[in-house]
């Protein structure tokens, strides 16, 4: 899932999404197949439950499903909800051709979605509205000013060498402090930069590609806009050789420095802090430098790096900030370049993209729409009743494990029942009011939007953490555990078929959302969950012993998961997908146990020749029906926390004996694991 600029740099970096479905075209099952819930028709006979549960339940529809030519997979997942859109866009167009209160949300909504709809005026004002600040980089003269035109273009979204942000100290959760992170590089992550594999020397030069034609769009030579490009491509891969990896970032403790402001003064005499977080407009004395090797290197090449240099790069980062929302050449350069890390063939529709821009920059103010509208509130309540039966068998697991003792049981039982609990939609939205939204001016609005959100995170910066702030918009397809506030979510959006029908028996509905809240429940106790205390503190509350008992399970999961091969020679990377997968490991498991409380659980009953348990199997390999192209799959393993769709069905299932039982798995099964190979964490 994609954060929109105005709120990436903010949110909390440990939050946890679960990216869950989305609801395209072809859906969970036909509608005359939806009073049972299960496709059975669609069901693979060729396919050993044993081999590949997850071809088994979906493998007739992966093998005759068509991907959109303007999409990079169809199914559920992390894909856009097409339906869900369709929802949105009906709201949008309602308020848009509407004459709305001035100031309203569906003013504010509805002209900033007409805005970026009216095209002939964006093309028309070409590259126009960056003129004034690629002006203002010509007139860079030294490196104060420099930094000055860096913090000035931060406050408005053109984000470039920094990377600044508000939220809860990890140390003493109930503030928030002012955090940095690194920064400064094009490509998906710093692996990009330095691979040699053919996919990867693909995407090094499709980028390389993108920046030269942003370069020749705004009047460039051909010669001159090669070289450029050729030289923000090195000054990039400069600032990536001080990143860290992907799987690093995932160290708690080695992702957290807080230092005076005074002593960065004199470790990183060229960034200026001081002036730095003064133009940020951040009154602090401290800050938290999670990467202080990326700054270090920064500090370097301020002076190291000669000002024209630096003026071309701060060029290429500005027109790359900005092209999707400027005239039809940029946008489809950036087309262009996203077409090798996604395989998608054609752009969306306007309409599409738009739906998309609106939630991303004005979430809050559609998702009051879409609640109003669209969303039952006694899905809330009945929610909630799983959420509590879930919590109840997580407490029962705990106390039954093998590896822990008594005393970290009951930290854990404390944190357990200590989470937050939101669903739906926040008790009290955001307030948009500041912000004037013009039905003419879309690159206006854009810039308006950032500003208005910086401002709005920045007024958190020294004050008490909100716990009831929501990370994402209602509408969103999605869940996440946010480890910070020890709180989970479950949006509105979420809350309809597949994954929660108030006409399911309840093996559908607990393999559906049941799985997806075990999976937010167990991520405040994976490798990085596992490091908060039950406040959102990183402190331990482990025995020593127990703790190591704990990373030997979770380094055994790793490993399993790193066997996976998804593309050719590609593997899932365990380590960069470990806190998903213990969450799917134990979701499942944790979802299972609650259904066998239930009364369908404890039968035996057949509903279209399957047993509840089967059911609920099945219900968990459709929730992840998904299909992809392969260029979207290889960015995806490279980039992505989340393992595949297909292993995060299979992967947790062949640890997991009830489903042995369920389908008679055996000996010589392809994903047959003999008991001593099975990993239990959670």
């Amino acid at each position: 899932m994609v954060i929109p600029l105005a709120k990436c740099f903010f949110m909390n970096k440990l939050i946890t999404l679960c990216l869950t479905a989305s609801f395209f075209s072809v859906g969970f099952c036909t509608s005359a197949q939806q009073k049972s819930f299960v496709d059975v028709s669609g069901l693979d006979p060729q396919t050993k439950p044993g081999n590949n549960f997850f071809r088994y339940v979906n493998r007739r529809w992966y093998d005759t499903v068509k991907i959109a030519a303007d999409q990079s997979g169809v199914g559920s997942y992390s894909f856009l909800n097409i339906p869900q859109k369709k929802l949105l866009q009906n709201i949008l167009d309602s308020v848009s051709q509407a004459k709305n209160a001035p100031g309203s949300i569906e003013q504010q909504v509805g002209d900033f979605y007409r805005s970026g709809m009216d095209t002939g005026t964006i093309d028309k004002r070409g590259y126009q509205p960056v003129k004034p600040v690629l002006a203002r980089i010509n007139a860079i003269s030294n490196v104060p000013s420099l930094l000055q035109f860096v913090v000035t273009e931060y406050k408005s979204g053109n984000r470039s060498i920094i990377s600044f942000g508000v939220g809860p100290d990890n140390k003493n959760s109930a503030v928030n402090i002012a955090h940095v992170y690194q920064a400064g590089i094009g490509l998906p992550d710093r692996d990009y930069y330095f691979k040699t594999d053919s996919a990867t020397l693909r995407v090094q030069q499709a980028y390389k590609d993108y920046v030269r034609k942003l370069f020749r769009l705004t009047g460039s030579s051909k010669a001159e806009a090669a070289k450029d490009a050729a030289m923000v491509y090195d000054l990039e891969k400069r600032f990536a050789a001080a990143h860290k990896t992907n799987i690093e970032l995932r160290d708690v403790d080695a992702n957290y420095h807080k230092v005076a402001v005074a002593a960065l003064v004199k470790t990183q005499p060229d960034l200026g802090w001081q002036n730095l977080l003064s133009g940020l407009g951040a009154a602090t004395d401290s800050i938290d430098m999670a990467q202080t090797a990326y700054y270090q290197k920064l500090d370097t090449l301020l002076t190291t790096v000669s000002l024209d240099q630096w003026k071309i790069y701060l060029k290429a980062s500005t027109l790359e900030t900005y092209a999707e929302t400027l005239s039809k050449p940029f946008v489809d350069a950036a087309f262009d370049f996203n077409k090798d890390l996604t395989g998608q063939a054609v752009q969306k529709p306007r309409r599409q993209i738009m739906t998309e821009q609106v939630d991303s920059y004005l979430g809050e103010a559609l998702g009051q729409l879409y609640v109003k509208r669209y969303f039952n509130e006694d899905a809330k309540k009945r929610v909630l009743s799983l959420v509590n039966n879930l919590q109840k068998a997580f407490e029962n697991r705990i106390n039954h494990l093998d590896w822990m003792s008594d005393s970290t049981k009951q930290k854990a039982k404390e944190k357990l029942y200590a989470i937050i609990k939101n669903i739906g939609y926040p008790d009290k939205w955001r307030d948009y009011s500041k912000v004037q939204i013009k039905r003419t001016q879309y690159f206006d609005n854009i810039i308006a939007l950032n500003q208005n959100d910086y401002q709005f995170q920045l007024g958190k910066l020294g004050k008490p953490v909100d716990k009831t702030e929501w990370g994402l918009d209602p509408a969103t397809v999605t869940a996440y555990y946010n480890p910070s506030v020890n709180k989970i979510v479950f949006p509105a959006g979420i809350l309809q078929y597949p994954y929660f029908d108030f006409a399911a028996d309840d093996a559908i509905i607990y393999g559906g959302i049941g799985m997806v809240i075990g999976h937010e429940m167990t991520h405040a106790f994976d490798d990085q969950g596992a490091r908060f205390d039950k406040d959102g503190n990183v402190k331990n509350w482990w025995t020593k012993e127990d703790f190591q008992r704990f990373r030997a399970k979770t380094a055994q999961l790793a490993a399993l998961y790193s066997s996976f091969t998804v593309l050719d020679t590609v593997h899932i990377k365990g380590n960069l997908t470990l806190g998903e997968n213990t969450a799917d490991n134990g979701g499942i498991a944790i979802a299972y146990d609650a259904f066998k409380m239930t009364p369908q659980g404890q039968s035996s009953e057949k509903i279209d020749g399957f047993t509840p348990d089967q059911r609920f199997f099945l219900s968990i390999a459709r929730i992840w029906r998904v299909k992809t192209r392969d260029a979207f799959l290889r960015t995806y393993v490279n980039t992505n926390p989340h393992s595949p769709a297909m292993w995060r069905v299979n992967g947790p299932l062949m640890n997991f004996e009830p489903f042995y039982r369920a389908f008679d798995v055996q000996p010589g099964d392809k994903n047959y694991k003999p008991e001593e190979q099975r990993v239990h964490i959670w």
